[in-house]
């Protein structure tokens, strides 16, 4: 994927590119946003629509093979987002690029074409270059949505536990009110036979 920049800046050799991978049908990226969960999302191959407006499809990059299922995929993705989580997102360190490179290296044994990352290069030069940068290039909007509705899981496994911790506390509660007569007949006898010990040991 390219940003609309791209048209100007081509001509000097440097780009502000956004990649994935493409296997079994399914392209995977990483972006960023303030939450320690992966930042790792799926989108339609080659579909900027699901990005945003600002991204534009240039190419795919066929960059090999893999003897990995799309089981194996699942779970390589899930392991890979326990390091590339949403709030780890750095420009020059740990990028949409960064991620797409490691994860096709792990498939194949290859690296993404160095173009295609050149910009965390340049921004290690110019260390204000990300607070330039619109907020949408660092957070798709495919990442947004798949964020919310994380955030959404979250707070329903959330609300779930407050419901469940509720219905035991009711729970307790009838058992000790079922409880309450037993353990009053309980102290009642247990009243009688202490008098009865009393009066016992008064005869003697």
């Amino acid at each position: 994927m390219a940003y609309w920049i791209n048209e100007f800046t081509s001509t000097l050799g440097i780009g502000v590119f956004h990649s994935g991978i493409e296997i079994y049908g399914r392209e995977f990226a990483y972006g960023g946003h303030p939450y320690p969960f992966s930042g790792i999302f799926e989108i339609t191959p080659g579909d900027a629509s699901e990005l945003g407006e600002t991204f534009k499809f240039k190419e795919a990059i066929v960059l090999g093979s893999t003897d990995f299922t799309e089981e194996d995929m699942e779970r390589i993705v899930e392991e890979m987002g326990k390091e590339y989580k949403g709030n780890a997102y750095h420009l020059m360190h740990k990028n949409c690029n960064h991620f797409s490179s490691a994860l096709s290296e792990i498939l194949c044994g290859r690296e993404t074409p160095r173009w295609v990352n050149r910009l965390a290069y340049f921004s290690s030069c110019v260390p204000f270059l990300q607070s330039c940068l619109p907020k949408e290039w660092l957070t798709p909007a495919a990442l947004q949505s798949s964020v919310s509705q994380e955030l959404q899981e979250e707070q329903e496994e959330e609300e779930e536990e407050e419901e469940e911790e509720e219905e035991q506390e009711e729970q307790e509660e009838e058992e000790q009110e079922m409880w309450k007569p037993e353990c009053l007949a309980l102290y009642q006898h247990v009243q009688v036979f202490q008098r009865s010990v009393a009066v016992v040991e008064t005869m003697r």
